[in-house]
C-alpha cells in the first residue's frame, strides 16, 4: 500500500450538466505530481448513483460525454500512480426513487440519513435487498473492464433495519422483529454474506485485488469484520467532527492487528463534500506526520470540481506534507509499535453490567488515550484477543466488564510478573459487590455522595495539598490489606432542592470516607471513572492521579522525555532494518468557530531530550531525514540525547547491530 495517497470524491448530481468537459489528462498529471501523490482512489460510482464510465449495469452520468473513469485511470497509471476505484455501496440516490422499498428502515418504518421530503439528503440500501445483486454487477462490471489498483466500498457496515425484507426474513425464522437483541444475528448475518460475495465477485475478475469497505469506523474487538478488509483506512478528519483525539486512538489499536492500514484525513477546512474549503499547511503536515509516526500510510481526501479540473491551491497544499511524507518513507515502512502500557479498550471489553452509565457512550477510551499522550507513555490499544504478555502494564478503564475468562487471564498477567491499573467499575465482578482481583480493598457498599472529594497522600505533579472534586461516583472501599495512596471524603451532603450549598456542588467536609486509592502486587485501584471524567471534564488532577499511579507502576519505562502535554511521542521498530525510529511531535490544535479544532501556527521546541532504554547494542544515532548524526550517551542499557529543534516532526533514527 503506497504512503501518499488521495481519496477524489465525485459525487455529482444529474442538476449539473456538462461534467468532466474541462478533464485535461496532462493537467491532471501536473496536478498529482504537484501534489507528491502516489496512489489517487477514482470513481466508478458516486453516492447519486451515477457511473462515470459508460455502463451497461448501471447508467453514465447525463451530462458526461466520455469515459472519465477510464481516462483518469490512464493518465495516473503513465506516471506510475496507483488508482484503487470506488463504488458507493450503501448510498444510490437515483435508484432509491425507482426502488424505495430496498431502503434501510428504522423500527418507526424512517429511512437513515434523510427524514422528511424537504431534507435534502441521502437514502441508504438495505444489503439484504435485490439491490446487493445491482451492486455486484456493478463491481464485476468496473473489475472487468479497468486496471483498478484496488477497490473502495463506502456506507456499509452491520445495520439496524426493520425494512420488509429483515422483518420478513425474521418472521420465517421465527424470530421476533420487536426483540432488537433477537434481530441483530439477522443484520450480522447480511453484512458478512454482503463482504463474502463481495469478495467472491472480485476474486472472478482480479484475484488477490485489495479490497475495503468503510463503516467510518473500526470497531475495537470486531476482529471478524476487521479482517474482512484487505486493509484498513482509518477515517478521521479532525474538522470534520472527528477531532484530534480520535485517530491516535483508532491507529493504536489498528496496529496491533497486523494489516497494513492509513490515516484518511481530508484537504478540506470542515469535512466531506466542501468546495472552496482549504485547511492551514501546517495542519495537513502534521497530520500527515501523525499517521507516519503511528505506523500507518497517508491519504487526503479532494472532491473534483464538476467541469473536471484539479484544483491546483488544493494540489499545492497536499504537496506541502507529502513532499515531507516522501523523504521520510525509509523509515517508516514494515514497522512494530514498541509499547510499555495496554489499555483494554472498553468498546472491546464490554460495560460491566452493573455500571449504569446514565444511557450514554462512556468516551473512557478516549480519556485514556488522551492521558497517554499527555503523559508521554509509549502504549497500544487492545481487544480481549491480544496477548498481554508482552506489556508491562494493563489498564482497565472505568467500567470494564470481568468475566472469570478474563479474570484468569489477568491473574496470569499478574503472576509473571505485569501490573494493572483499573479505575471506576473495571475490577469488579459481575454482581459488582466484590474485586475480582485482589488490590488490597474490599467494597464497603454504596457510596451515598457524588460528586465527592479526593485527598491525595502524595504530591499530585505540580498540583499542591488540597481535596479535589471528583464528579463521577466513587467506589467505598475498606483497606484489606494494600496500601492507601489517597483517600475519599465526604461533602457535607448531597444537593438537591432541600439542602443545597453555593452554585454547584456541597464542599468536602473532610470526614474520611474510606480509601480512594489503593495499592497492592497486582497494581493500583482508582474509585473513580477518572478517564470518563476526563474525556468529558478535562480537571487536571484526574490526570496527574493517572501520572502518578502509572510511573508508580512502570519504573524503568522504555522511554522519557520533556516533551511538552500537546506533544507526541512513539517508538516504532524496524526489524528488517535493525533499527528503532523515535517518532517526536508537536502542535497545538486551538478551537475556532463553535466546535472546530484548527492547527495554524507550529511553534518550533529547542532541545527536547530524550531517555531510551533498549536492550539492543546501539551503533548509532541521527536525525531522519536529514542523515545528521546525534550525540549520545549510554549508560547501563539506556541511551539519553538531546534533539536540538523540534519543527512540528521530527525523526530520531537508532541503529543496533
Amino acid at each position: 500500500m503506497r504512503f501518499r495517497q488521495v481519496h477524489l470524491d465525485f459525487h455529482t448530481s444529474e442538476a449539473i450538466t456538462p461534467i468532466g468537459a474541462q478533464f485535461d489528462k496532462k493537467q491532471f498529471q501536473q496536478m498529482l505530481q504537484l501534489g507528491h501523490v502516489d496512489s489517487i482512489t477514482v470513481f466508478s460510482k458516486c453516492h447519486h448513483g451515477w457511473a462515470y464510465h459508460p455502463s451497461e449495469a448501471n447508467e453514465i452520468h447525463p451530462g458526461l460525454g466520455f469515459d472519465l473513469l477510464g481516462a483518469q485511470i490512464e493518465a495516473a497509471h503513465e506516471i506510475g500512480v496507483k488508482t484503487p476505484v470506488y463504488l458507493s455501496a450503501g448510498l444510490d440516490e437515483k435508484l432509491v426513487r425507482r426502488h424505495p422499498e430496498w431502503l434501510v428502515r428504522d423500527e418507526n418504518d424512517a429511512t437513515r440519513w434523510v427524514k422528511g421530503f424537504m431534507e435534502p439528503g441521502y437514502h441508504e440500501f438495505c444489503l439484504n435487498s435485490p439491490y446487493l445483486d445491482i451492486l455486484l454487477a456493478q463491481i464485476h462490471e468496473t473489475l472487468s473492464r479497468y486496471e483498478a489498483d484496488g477497490l473502495f466500498l463506502d456506507i456499509v457496515g452491520v445495520r439496524k433495519c426493520y425494512c420488509h425484507t429483515c422483518v420478513a426474513g425474521a418472521r420465517r425464522e421465527g424470530i421476533d422483529p420487536r426483540d432488537e437483541s433477537a434481530m441483530r444475528p439477522l443484520w450480522e448475518r447480511t453484512y458478512a454474506r454482503y463482504t463474502a460475495r463481495v469478495k467472491e465477485t472480485v476474486e472472478q475478475v482480479k484475484p488477490g485485488l485489495p479490497i475495503f469497505h468503510n463503516n467510518g469506523h473500526i470497531a475495537r474487538g470486531r476482529r471478524d469484520q476487521a479482517f474482512m478488509n484487505s486493509h484498513l483506512e482509518l477515517e478521521s478528519l479532525p474538522t470534520g467532527g472527528w477531532g484530534y483525539d480520535h485517530f491516535p486512538l483508532s491507529a493504536r489499536y489498528a496496529q496491533t492487528l497486523g494489516v497494513d492500514y492509513l490515516g484518511m484525513t481530508g484537504k478540506f477546512h470542515t469535512s466531506w463534500g466542501e468546495f472552496g474549503g482549504y485547511k492551514h499547511p501546517n495542519a495537513l503536515r502534521y497530520e500527515a506526520a501523525l499517521s507516519i509516526a503511528n505506523g500507518a500510510k497517508c491519504s487526503i481526501g479532494d472532491q473534483l470540481h464538476p467541469n473536471g479540473l484539479m484544483d491546483e491551491a488544493t494540489y499545492a497544499l497536499i504537496g506541502e506534507a507529502y513532499r515531507e511524507v516522501e523523504s521520510k518513507e525509509a523509515w517508516c515502512a514494515k514497522t512494530t509499535n514498541v509499547a510499555d502500557i495496554a489499555l483494554l479498550s472498553l468498546e472491546a471489553a464490554g460495560i460491566h453490567p452493573k455500571a449504569g452509565t446514565e444511557k450514554r457512550k462512556p468516551e473512557s477510551d478516549a480519556g485514556a488515550v488522551r492521558m497517554l499522550l499527555e503523559g508521554n507513555f509509549l502504549f497500544d490499544v487492545i481487544d480481549l484477543e491480544q496477548d498481554f504478555a508482552s506489556y508491562r502494564v494493563l489498564i482497565l478503564p472505568d467500567y470494564v466488564a470481568i468475566d472469570a475468562g478474563l479474570q484468569s487471564r489477568l491473574e496470569q498477567f499478574v503472576q509473571q510478573g505485569g501490573r494493572i491499573l483499573a479505575t471506576g467499575w473495571s475490577g469488579l465482578e459481575p454482581e459488582g459487590d466484590r474485586f475480582a482481583i485482589d488490590f488490597g480493598a474490599r467494597l464497603a457498599g454504596r457510596n451515598a455522595y457524588r460528586p465527592d472529594y479526593f485527598r491525595p497522600l502524595f504530591k499530585p505533579g505540580r498540583l499542591g495539598e488540597a481535596s479535589y472534586i471528583f464528579y463521577s461516583e466513587g467506589q467505598k472501599l475498606e483497606l484489606a490489606g494494600g496500601t492507601e495512596l489517597a483517600r475519599r471524603e465526604d461533602p457535607y451532603f448531597n444537593r438537591d432542592v432541600f439542602a443545597f450549598c453555593s452554585h454547584q456542588h456541597t464542599p468536602s467536609s473532610h470526614a474520611y470516607g474510606g480509601p480512594g486509592m489503593v495499592e497492592s502486587g497486582s497494581g493500583i485501584y482508582i474509585a473513580w471513572n477518572v478517564f470518563d471524567d476526563y474525556a468529558t471534564k478535562g480537571s487536571l488532577i484526574l490526570k496527574e492521579t493517572v501520572l502518578f499511579a502509572l510511573n508508580r507502576l512502570l519504573p524503568g519505562k522504555t522511554l522519557e522525555t520533556n516533551l511538552p502535554a500537546q506533544g507526541v511521542v512513539t517508538l516504532q521498530e524496524q526489524k528488517d532494518e535493525k533499527r528503532l525510529v523515535n517518532h517526536l511531535l508537536y502542535a497545538s490544535p486551538v478551537r475556532r468557530g463553535t466546535s472546530i479544532e484548527v492547527i495554524e501556527d507550529i511553534v518550533p521546541l529547542h532541545d527536547v531530550q530524550v531517555s531510551l532504554r533498549t536492550e539492543h547494542a546501539v551503533s548509532g544515532v541521527y536525525l531522519a531525514p536529514q542523515m545528521t548524526p546525534l550525540a549520545y550517551g549510554s549508560d547501563d542499557g539506556k541511551i539519553s540525547y538531546t534533539v536540538p529543534v523540534l519543527d512540528c516532526h521530527q525523526m530520531v533514527v537508532i541503529d543496533y547491530n
